[in-house]
């Protein structure tokens, strides 16, 4: 008998390991918090989900991605789009904590790049942000995270 997979979790493309670890991470996370994030409690029980990094000029890895994963899965499960341009970075652990990452100076310029003015960084990254020079933190919101809750109250701001 052949068994399709009909739910979970699957990864493909250029992923380094930690990568690959984060975004399981995001999974495990949002999937054993869902009701308290009002999502729909049933979605990760039907969902089969593929995450596909492709290959660009700059390999992906390292956990600076897992607030993004996660987002991006809640997004998914509550069936709402993030409404705005909004820039995130920081490593989710499986408690829902909210840890420091680097390049956080390359990533406020790609941000500004992209002309997204609005950005989520780690609360332990606070000192990074300040120390930037003026014109690169000029026009910037900036909202700090300890916990993912912190994130998910940016991000879905109209919502409860």
């Amino acid at each position: 008998m052949v068994h399709h997979n009909t739910r979970g979790f699957k990864l493909t493309g250029k992923l380094g390991e930690v990568m690959k670890e984060s975004a399981e991470i995001a999974y495990s996370y949002i999937v054993s918090n869902i009701k308290q994030f009002h999502g729909d409690p049933e979605f990760f029980d039907k969902a089969f989900l593929h995450l596909h990094v492709p290959e660009g000029a700059t390999p992906k890895d390292g956990p600076s991605a897992g607030v993004t994963m996660a987002t991006a899965l809640l997004s998914l499960a509550r069936k709402r789009k993030v409404s705005r341009p909004l820039a995130m970075t920081g490593e989710l652990t499986l408690t829902g904590q909210v840890l420091a990452v680097g390049g956080i100076r390359e990533k406020i310029i790609a941000a500004r790049r992209k002309r997204i003015m609005e950005v989520i960084l780690p609360e332990a990254n606070r000192k990074d942000f300040e120390e930037l020079p003026d014109h690169i933190r000029e026009g910037m919101t900036v909202h700090f995270a300890r916990h993912y809750k912190d994130v998910e109250g940016v991000v879905f701001v109209t919502s409860h």
